[in-house]
């Protein structure tokens, strides 16, 4: 393996050329086709725990249940999806567009208490909600402590 010196200049002088690119497309209106349509994206998750599941929440907007794969495997939940620009309007009509498009891939770890053959999904306005029941055998449980005189008597 062969060593090489790392030059900090190197790397603001490359940074300085892509940037000077960025800003010259932008202000002499060219774009290029696959920037729009090959953009990547990833949707924003919340992952919260009630007493009996462990719910994660994305934001799918614009999406439709076809859209979506989702896939458990391995104590691994993912999922995979894309999002289209709308061919109705024509690209060089466009304004702006600020929206991201193209596929996105998310993968989260699952718990081993979560119960993987009982998991749903639901997806309404925008949001996937994916619902993941705990085992019932390790859900948490009170033990009682017992005076003396409850002892059970073996």
């Amino acid at each position: 393996m062969a060593i090489i010196r790392w030059d900090p200049f190197r790397d603001m002088v490359t940074l300085r050329e892509r940037m000077n690119r960025m800003f010259e497309d932008v202000f002499s209106g060219r774009t290029d086709d696959k920037e729009i349509t090959a953009s990547t994206w990833a949707p924003a998750v919340d992952i919260y725990e009630t007493e009996n599941d462990l719910v994660l929440s994305a934001e799918i907007p614009g999406l439709q249940e076809k859209d979506v794969e989702i896939k458990v495997e391995d104590n691994t939940l993912t999922l995979k999806g894309e999002r289209r620009l709308e061919k109705e309007t024509k690209e060089e009509n466009y304004h702006r567009i600020e929206r991201s498009y193209g596929s996105f891939y998310r993968a989260f770890t699952i718990p081993n208490s979560v119960d993987s053959e009982r998991i749903q999904a639901e997806h309404e306005n925008g949001v996937l909600r994916i619902v993941m029941p705990k085992r019932q055998e390790l859900k948490p449980r009170t033990v009682k402590i017992l005076k003396p005189a409850e002892k059970v008597k073996k």
